[in-house]
């Protein structure tokens, strides 16, 4: 803050003073006390400077950040982004983007509210703070959905990253508020310059199409961008063998709109809701996926069979979203009244579904799972192969993996005592080819901290 003291006085010098930016003007000789008071006033004007600096500053970072996470916001990824891409090309360097979505968040927000699933996604975003690295940038997108831009990375190091995330969320828990839950993500990844990419916003689309990807293939997954290109389509079409039929076959499905997947999503979340309120059977679904996709490769079931068995092992137990939960918990033994309830379970799932036409085929598999092969089941008593082969499938996986899994009212058998059991109930509980089937399989899956996965891994 410049003051002019001068003995030369007069309307113009004081005019050019100004002009050149000095904040005010004093005329020979010196009165000490109005020199004060222009100081006094200088230095006020130059805090309030100053002060107004600093809170521009402020504004322009939480004008770029998220609020409830604390991550950057969709206008600064725009801005960094274009700048990392530009700084990529011109200088050859490697840029991956990895952009995440949280499977079946919509569960959490219905079974425990939007402020729970408001602070799962704070502690989310700040385990994604953990386990980054200090260039990588991190974006709330949108929603459940994140980025990581990843400056001077290759698609082979933004794998890596990516199966490390996805295998460290596997082991933690999210404990918030008393309730423990583990969540799943999938995640899309593009990079430049393998992936041919020519514009940051290409870049951008390519991960958000390998998200949707990752999540029509189940979620829970990590998939790296592939261009469809003019070699591919050529390759698929070049003989016109049956192999390439199914090829193109398989290329057109996974290009088919996403109406059916949004809706199916949407059941697989309420399914979810249910394993949401019981931490102890949080993983059952999926292994029950596991259990059943084993069971009809051995059964030589075509693509669609075992496509339905996956969806119907997902919903097999979405009916119980109908029974109070002080039946599905109670630690006791039921009372003849209760369990009468709880049989009611494989027709609310079956209702459900019902009036969806692609889930048609999964409708039976719903009703029928909780039937015996001797007759004595529920919900209609019928025997032998009477039940659907996918029903008698989802059966069977759905006991082993119900025996070797804690619940309220008692701890988890061992493997092999389970294993006494299926054979047992052969030819009454379960039909004797599947038991045959399924102990044939059993060898070749392991567990894992009550997770099925092929043996080996």
């Amino acid at each position: 803050m410049v003051i002019i003291f001068t003995a030369y006085a007069s309307l113009d010098t004081a005019l050019s003073a100004i002009g050149d930016g000095a904040f005010g003007y004093l005329q020979k000789p010196l009165n000490m006390d109005e020199a004060k008071i222009m100081i006094k006033k200088a230095l006020g004007v130059q805090r309030i400077s100053l002060e107004n600096k600093s809170l521009i500053s402020k504004l322009k970072k939480l004008s770029l950040k998220d609020s409830q996470t604390g991550l950057y916001n969709y206008r600064y990824l725009m801005e960094r982004l274009s700048s990392e891409f530009k700084r990529a090309k011109r200088y050859v360097l490697p840029l991956s983007v990895i952009m995440l979505d949280i499977d079946y968040f919509k569960s959490i927000n219905e079974v425990y509210g939007h402020h729970y699933g408001d602070s799962i996604l704070k502690e989310f975003a700040g385990y994604l703070k953990n386990c980054s690295r200090s260039n990588d940038i991190l974006v709330r997108y949108g929603g459940e959905e994140f980025v990581i831009l990843m400056p001077d990375t290759y698609k082979e190091g933004a794998l890596i990253f990516g199966e490390r995330l996805l295998n460290m969320l596997r082991e933690r828990v999210l404990d918030r508020a008393g309730k423990r839950i583990r969540l799943k993500i999938s995640m899309g990844l593009s990079s430049f310059p393998e992936d041919d990419i020519g514009s940051s916003s290409e870049l951008l689309d390519a991960a958000d199409k390998t998200l949707n990807e990752a999540k029509e293939q189940g979620g829970n997954r990590l998939l790296a961008f592939k261009n469809v290109s003019g070699r591919e389509i050529k390759d698929i079409i070049k003989d016109g063998g049956k192999e390439n039929v199914e090829k193109l076959k398989r290329k057109l499905s996974k290009m088919k709109g996403r109406a059916n997947q949004m809706l199916l999503e949407s059941i697989f979340a309420f399914a979810k809701a249910v394993e949401a309120k019981d931490y102890s059977t949080s993983k059952h679904s999926e292994n029950m996926v596991s259990i059943a996709t084993a069971l009809g490769k051995k059964l030589n079931l075509s693509s669609d069979g075992i496509e339905y068995l996956q969806y119907a092992a997902m919903l097999h137990d979405l009916g119980k979203i109908g029974i109070p939960d002080k039946i599905l918990h109670k630690r006791g033994k039921l009372t003849s009244k209760e369990y009468e309830k709880i049989k009611n379970h494989p027709l609310i799932g079956a209702e459900i579904v019902r009036d969806i036409h692609f889930l048609k085929e999964v409708v039976p598999m719903i009703l029928y799972h909780h039937e015996r092969f001797d007759g004595f089941g529920y919900s209609a008593g019928i025997r032998g192969k009477e039940i659907p082969l996918g029903a008698r499938i989802i059966a069977i996986a759905d006991v082993y993996q119900a025996l070797i899994s804690d619940r309220p009212y008692r701890k988890a058998y061992g493997r092999n005592e389970a294993i006494k059991i299926i054979r047992e109930g052969s030819g009454t509980q379960f039909d004797p080819e599947i038991v045959k089937a399924f102990l044939e399989v059993l060898n070749d899956l392991s567990f894992k901290n009550g997770k099925v996965c092929p043996s080996g891994r």
